[in-house]
């Protein structure tokens, strides 16, 4: 048996097609979290479970648990029997390298000896669109270098996927790119998959998932995403009012696309040539918005490059403070634990005598004053990066973009 995992949000323009070019690629059984959707794609889940094979949960809590979910969704297809079980999102398309077969004849013929190993993600890219999947317009392998990526505004190429067998007792990390099983060996080049991913697929659902990552760790402050997340750079920006133009940094344009890095790739339009199990939510899917001309592409692109300066000095700024954050926190959290064991001592020393408890006493009170001054240094420096990653200083890109229209 082949089973799939996804946790989803807001994804009714792809999702219908996700769910489709699984099945037609042979998997058994999809699981998938409906993370309190708003958009629609829950009833289009709703849809599929009726007539699929395919369990919906429902998770209405938004503070960035997709590692607990996963790991729960991956062990229940463990007890289902499950052979190998992929994690995917709405907008990953899990194909075999040769074209000519399908994932579940692939991984029929994958030794479990295996256990886990990863597959390559490519980013698919192709001209922005206000909305629409992209599926028919995302067309484009991008395989720039890494040089190419950064000057885009992309810090690297995606992490791989890993794949793993059913195991009840399997921990899904980091999205779906770690497991707690171990790879054991290689796998054989005849056998090889890779996943399509269509990260930026509309301006609006780039807005839409920018606005609920950053919502998520906002919900959960014990999460600690690094200083140089590239989603919270951009929840940054969408907070300022300038996603748009950094997105058009990372989209091609026409002339973009005949230079080196960029790959035609339309086996993903190809695969979802078929009737499916509901044609009318595949043909909804497949539609797509009309893409930005190339002339607006390089007026939001100028605007980025004016706004760059600002937002790189805003980003080093940043991770000073996220640093000192970091070094407040662990200053209190040794002043309060010092609190605990002189607190523990002075307990004891009250039966032994009054001089010690004395002197127990006077150190607790020192130990707090500690705890007090840490504290209060730690909310005077989270102030201070609260308000810088508010960026104030960004929303003149309003007026700079209303002089950029004027030309």
């Amino acid at each position: 048996m082949l089973a799939m995992t996804m946790m989803v949000r807001d994804e009714a323009d792809v999702i219908a097609a996700t769910v489709e070019h699984h099945l037609a690629q042979g998997f058994d059984h999809l699981i998938v979290t409906d993370n309190a959707s708003t958009d629609g794609t829950r009833e289009i889940l709703e849809e599929y479970a009726q007539h699929a094979p395919l369990t919906l949960h429902h998770d209405p809590e938004h503070r960035k648990q997709q590692a607990r979910v996963v790991t729960s969704m991956a062990r229940e297809a463990a007890r289902m029997g499950a052979t190998w079980v992929v994690n995917g999102d709405a907008d990953e398309f899990v194909l075999p390298v040769d074209r000519s077969t399908t994932v579940a004849a692939v991984l029929a013929a994958m030794p479990t000896s295996l256990r886990a190993f990863t597959v390559p993600v490519v980013n698919m890219v192709g001209p922005i669109a206000e909305t629409g999947s992209g599926i028919g317009r995302l067309r484009m392998r991008d395989e720039r270098s890494l040089e190419a990526l950064q000057a885009a505004g992309v810090l690297a190429h995606p992490t791989p996927n890993a794949i793993h067998v059913g195991d009840p007792e399997v921990e899904v990390a980091h999205g779906n790119h770690f497991t707690s099983i171990e790879q054991h060996g290689e796998v054989p080049d005849e056998l090889a998959l890779e996943v399509l991913h269509l990260p930026w697929r509309s301006a609006t659902q780039f807005a839409r998932k920018t606005e609920n990552m950053g919502r998520g760790y906002e919900a959960n402050p014990q999460l600690r995403p690094s200083a140089n997340h590239h989603g919270m750079r951009d929840w940054r920006r969408m907070r300022a009012g300038v996603l748009l133009p950094f997105l058009a940094l990372r989209m091609p344009t026409s002339d973009d696309l005949a230079q080196q890095g960029f790959v035609e790739d339309d086996a993903l339009v190809t695969a979802l040539q078929l009737d499916g199990v509901r044609p009318g939510l595949l043909a909804a899917a497949l539609a797509d918005g009309e893409a930005y001309d190339d002339a607006e592409i390089e007026r939001l692109r100028a605007l980025a490059h004016v706004l760059s300066p600002l937002d790189v000095e805003a980003q080093r700024d940043i991770v000073v403070l996220r640093e000192e954050v970091d070094d407040r926190n662990t200053r209190l959290y040794e002043a309060q634990q010092r609190i605990q064991q002189l607190e523990i001592a002075l307990g004891v020393a009250a039966e032994d005598g009054l001089r010690e408890r004395i002197a127990l006493e006077g150190a607790v009170v020192d130990a707090r004053g500690q705890a007090d001054r840490a504290r209060a240094e730690l909310a005077g420096v989270q102030q201070a990066l609260e308000a810088l990653e508010a960026q104030p200083v960004m929303r003149a890109s309003r007026a700079v973009s209303r002089a950029l229209r004027s030309r």
